[in-house]
């Protein structure tokens, strides 16, 4: 019986590995990203609308980081893309949230 749910794990860490390649700042970003967004929403910075663009945005940034994992490795290429793509959300998180207000 241990054998098998050593096995198990095992099989599960092996198949987390691409998962892992992504950097932590890309986690930890996107985390914080949701967080400001939430902190937006609780103080009541964001309408509705604004609130689903934002959302669909993180998501879309999700599967981007989803399909460049999945070979196991994030080229170059594909970790800039990532990055671009959360400059912008996070461009757009301060926006929405300040009402384009400039300070």
């Amino acid at each position: 019986m241990k054998k098998i749910i050593l096995a198990t794990v095992a099989l599960v860490l092996a198949s987390a590995v691409p998962t892992l390649a992504q950097s932590a700042r890309s986690e930890y970003r996107e985390h914080r990203q949701e967080h400001r967004i939430g902190r937006s929403i609780a103080r009541g910075e964001l309408t509705p609308a604004e609130t689903r663009k934002l959302v669909r945005q993180q998501r879309r940034i999700d599967r981007t980081k989803a399909r460049a994992a999945r070979d196991g490795y994030v080229s170059r290429r594909e970790r800039r893309q990532v990055e671009r793509m959360q400059d912008r959300a996070s461009r757009n998180i301060y926006r929405k949230s300040n009402n384009y207000r400039r300070y």
